[in-house]
């Protein structure tokens, strides 16, 4: 078995980041990448919680970049477009490699409620290639689109308060001084 190579390292340490991946899974590109793109920054958590709610059709996968012939639907106003879908088989894909994200975080000891996706990453797969029976003996490609993804969750850091800071005293120069002295009333 050949050792996976990611597009990306995480950001942040190594040992406070998990990956997952998947390779040559036969669901279709396009709704595959929308998918990926729309769990992109959340929290762990909240994403397998949106993935299922689109299954259910509650909510909808937003379309930002492959959105021809595809139609518009009220639930898209939640991401401030117009176009969206309910890709359940991709929606089902994607929340395995979020559960199996989950579960390598656990086993490097990361606390799987704080995890953020970095990274998301939607490639297209070497297509599968059949035949169908066209007009006049002829015959016609009918090809699968399949899709590589891969994924990167991050430890949110802890948020740190800012030390209060001692104002300075601006500093001005002779040009603004005098400009300053004129729009108040100082000047000739």
């Amino acid at each position: 078995m050949v050792h996976a190579k990611y597009s990306r390292e995480p950001k942040g340490e190594a040992s406070k980041a998990c990956k997952a991946r998947i390779v040559d899974v036969r669901v279709h590109f396009k709704n595959t990448y929308e998918a990926a793109m729309a769990v992109r920054g959340m929290n762990l958590q909240k994403a397998v919680r949106y993935m299922q709610d689109v299954c259910e059709k509650r909510r909808c996968v937003p379309y930002r970049k492959f959105l021809g012939c595809v139609s518009r639907t009220p639930q898209c106003k939640e991401w401030k477009v117009s176009q969206g879908r309910w890709p359940i088989k991709s929606c089902k894909i994607v929340i395995g490699l979020l559960r199996n994200a989950e579960s390598n975080a656990e086993f490097r000891g990361l606390d799987s409620d704080n995890l953020i996706i970095t990274h998301v990453q939607v490639n297209r797969a070497k297509k599968g290639h059949r035949r169908t029976y066209r007009a006049h003996g002829r015959m016609g490609a009918y090809m699968n689109s399949p899709s590589h993804i891969e994924m990167i969750c991050e430890e949110q850091p802890e948020d740190v308060d800012k030390p209060p800071s001692t104002k300075k005293a601006k500093k001005f120069t002779k040009s603004q001084l005098g400009k300053s002295k004129l729009r108040v009333g100082g000047g000739v």
